[in-house]
């Protein structure tokens, strides 16, 4: 059979050696929307991270059998036409989570710990300088005791939820859906989260009831001094919104998503005054080297049940 992958560079160095075994196939590192038909008119297996298609792909790709997603969400793929038209689409769950909890806690580390102003403080020879042995310029809190919510508490927000238990804190969480109910720890609605808490952390898909979950007013109400995290979804948070908040209170940000990326390059976040407290990766939480290896080999088994 015939598989082209259209967007090999998401996977950065992790081997696509495994998909030989099938037969033909194509890697593109790159596929704009204007390239995909042609890319893919005769290919018996499509294999994407975040390329488009569209019930109009579908139609005039008569070998098309199978589209594997390179990931856990399925939104750049037309599934109602996918299913009418015969096409299975397969995604991948769960092989980033102990990444992305990593990455939460990382993000979390940089922020309260002021990771920025000390490693500049020792490069610039500040600390040569200094007439002490040490710099409590700027205090950082430990875990232990703090109040940390969780928005989303699925599998990924569960196991933050352990390991800040380890830590010491106390842990709540808010159900976006409301219909989440878990005995280990105390389900609070949104509003008593933002007043309470001193770290949140948002692991929460984007739908109708996440869209702008948190905007000027919401963040209005955190407790000075708060954490706030977001390795769900861009959108959820308001950024235009997180940019003027934090230059007028004492609020940190961690980011990992964005509503549109990659960013945008005049986007008002770039603009803020108060920089120690934003922390933005490039929707890295994902990509630790073990999950991207466990995301190609499950990528590999969805296409073995073509057999």
């Amino acid at each position: 059979m015939k598989i082209v992958i259209l967007d090999a560079l998401t996977f950065g160095d992790t081997s696509l050696d495994g998909f030989s075994e099938f037969g033909d196939v194509v890697v593109y590192q790159t596929t704009t929307s204007d390239e995909t038909l042609a890319r893919i008119q005769d290919a018996v297996v499509i294999v994407t991270n975040k390329v488009v298609i569209t019930k109009e792909f579908m139609q005039q790709c008569d070998n098309l059998k199978l589209i594997c997603v390179a990931a856990t969400g399925m939104n750049n793929i037309d599934l109602d036409s996918a299913k009418e038209l015969g096409i299975m689409v397969k995604n991948v769950a769960g092989y980033s989570t102990d990444s992305v909890i990593q990455h939460t806690f990382s993000m979390l580390f940089y922020l309260i710990g002021h990771s920025r102003y000390y490693d500049e403080v020792v490069k610039d020879g500040s600390y040569s300088n200094s007439p002490i042995f040490t710099d409590v310029s700027k205090p950082f809190f430990e875990i232990k005791n703090k109040k940390w919510g969780i928005i989303g508490l699925g599998t990924i927000g569960l196991g933050v939820a352990k390991v800040a238990t380890v830590f010491g804190a106390d842990v709540c969480y808010f159900s976006t859906s409301g219909k989440n109910q878990n005995n280990q720890y105390k389900r609070v609605e949104l509003d008593e989260m933002l007043n309470i808490c001193d770290i949140i952390s948002i692991h929460a898909p984007l739908n109708e009831q996440t869209n702008n979950l948190l905007d000027y007013e919401k963040l209005s109400r955190c407790k000075d001094g708060c954490v706030i995290l977001n390795l769900g979804r861009g959108g959820i948070i308001n950024e235009y919104d997180v940019a003027k908040i934090v230059d007028e209170r004492d609020l940190s940000f961690g980011l990992d998503v964005l509503t549109k990326e990659p960013m945008m390059k005049n986007h008002p976040l770039l603009d803020v005054k108060n920089k120690e407290n934003i922390y933005i990766t490039p929707h890295i939480a994902w990509t630790s080297k073990e999950a991207r290896e466990k995301l190609i080999a499950s990528v590999i088994e969805n296409i073995k049940s073509l057999d």
